[in-house]
């Protein structure tokens, strides 16, 4: 007998057998329960996630010899025939290759005829958006109002390409992509139904690769026990896939971490000599950023992988701030983006790293704040109070003289006024003899004041702890409100 695959034999025959789009499932079990099906439905999402499946448990619910039920039973002569495609009276038309008008004349003509042996003459469209406009105007009526008898379900990838007239006459359900835990769960009893041992670090390469897809990822997983046999290893599965090794991300995080821009060179030079992709590296380290995030934010159960990989990263993780990780992975998805239209894509991806590498750490300010109340760890002594007599330092200087406005010409009706004469500038040896005078003991004694405040506001413990965390110097000391000292 001919091998059928997996994403066939496994393909869910019956509703509680759907991963992933319960209120679909539920919304559907409830229509036919209370008898408030509807005659045309649309169901939309991306590829891979139950579409065209629900559809025909939709079909078989309708038209199964006890039905309509929730349960088809998959026995009687109706659910066999819908199930492998053969039924005369629920009928699977690919719209992509049956595009014109012609091809839904015949569709509607077919349509007034009533069934041959079921309860329903049931039509699956699928690839519905790919329909001409003419043909979509000549299935407005029929669409509108079937014959009784009749029930359309159509299934899209691209939704908007469907007119508003057809979205308007539909029931629209939208297939969401299916959630990673999901998706490894069910491969999981995939791989236990056909004897074959994969463990979890392959499994969650596979449900990466999928993204979202269940159909993807069985394709995958057959890819891959024809690739390893009955037993398969993650770096299999890894290799298999094209996966970079947690081993160079590893070593990328931590020339990340410690600004080991030398480091980081040799990382990408082992990339490119394995001859792996450059672009994926580069997504799979925004990824691992993503996920030492999410560590850092307590969201474990976020983050695939097995316990002893969640706990690594969550060991790597105390290295960083969630500034940190925010900020490079800001940095890291610019880089991603840059790598796709660059002509030189290792100096690009090597320039890129050591930036990042010399981005420079942050830190939260609420923990530097904390510190700083705890004193690092040591009680922090009572601060001294401040002089109320420490005045800041002022500048003085010699106001300069106010000079005459021009002369204007004398009018011949009134004599021209005298003129003022202007005082000269200052000399240079009347500016050194000013600023001698200002060199009193007074102003010796001010300066030494200041800088006597100033040593003492640097010898605060909560200002010097302030000093050694900014790496600033203290410019001037203000006296306190209030001290009208100058």
């Amino acid at each position: 007998m001919k091998y059928q695959v997996i994403a066939r034999k496994f393909r869910p025959q019956v509703f509680g057998e759907v991963v992933g789009q319960k209120p679909i499932v539920q919304t559907l079990q409830n229509a036919i329960r209370l008898n408030r099906t509807g005659h045309a439905y649309l169901f939309c999402g991306p590829r891979g996630v139950g579409k065209t499946t629900m559809a025909r448990i939709l079909a078989k619910g309708l038209n199964c010899a006890q039905g309509p039920t929730i349960e088809p039973c998959n026995e009687c002569a109706s659910c066999k025939e819908i199930a492998a495609g053969q039924s005369m009276d629920v009928l699977e038309i690919d719209a992509a290759s049956n595009t014109g008008v012609d091809n839904v004349r015949e569709l509607r003509d077919s349509a007034r005829y009533a069934p041959s042996r079921d309860q329903n003459k049931i039509f699956i469209i699928d690839e519905v958006h790919m329909l001409s406009t003419a043909a979509f105007n000549a299935l407005l009526k029929i669409l509108e109002e079937p014959p009784r008898h009749v029930v359309f379900i159509m299934a899209t990838t691209e939704r908007h390409k469907v007119p508003a007239t057809i979205l308007s006459r539909c029931q629209q359900f939208v297939f969401r992509t299916i959630a990673a835990a999901e998706i490894q769960a069910h491969l999981k009893e995939i791989v236990a139904r056909e004897g074959v041992s994969i463990d979890d670090t392959g499994l969650s390469y596979i449900v990466k690769a999928a993204e979202g897809s269940m159909r993807d990822a069985q394709s995958l997983l057959d890819q891959i026990i024809a690739f390893g046999g009955q037993g398969v290893a993650g770096d299999d599965v890894r290799d298999v896939l094209g996966f970079i090794s947690n081993e160079i991300l590893d070593r990328t995080i931590t020339g990340i971490a410690e600004g080991n821009s030398q480091e980081l060179i040799e990382t990408v030079a082992v990339v490119v000599d394995q001859g792996l992709n450059l672009p994926q590296y580069a997504r799979e380290l925004i990824a691992r950023m993503r996920d030492l995030l999410m560590m850092k934010l307590g969201l474990n159960d976020k983050v695939l992988g097995s316990e002893e990989d969640k706990k690594a990263l969550s060991r790597r993780a105390e290295a960083f701030s969630e500034q940190d990780l925010i900020r490079y992975f800001d940095l890291l998805l610019r880089l991603e983006a840059d790598l796709r239209f660059t002509g030189q894509p290792r100096f690009h991806l090597e320039v890129g790293l050591v930036k990042l590498a010399k981005a420079g750490r942050m830190r939260d300010i609420e923990e530097v704040i904390r510190e700083l109340k705890q004193g690092g760890g040591k009680p922090l002594s009572t601060p001294q109070p401040r002089s109320a007599t420490a005045p800041a330092a002022t500048v003085s200087a010699t106001p300069r003289p106010a000079l005459a406005p021009p002369a204007s010409p004398a009018s011949p009706s009134r004599p021209a006024p005298a003129a003022v004469p202007r005082p000269a500038p200052p000399a240079t040896s009347d500016i050194i003899k000013s600023a001698k005078a200002e060199d009193t003991p007074t102003a010796a004694a001010k300066r030494a004041s200041d800088d006597k405040s100033l040593s003492s506001a640097k010898e605060e413990p909560l200002v010097k702890r302030f000093l050694e965390v900014f790496r600033g110097d203290i410019a001037t000391v203000k006296p306190p409100k209030g001290d009208d000292t100058q």
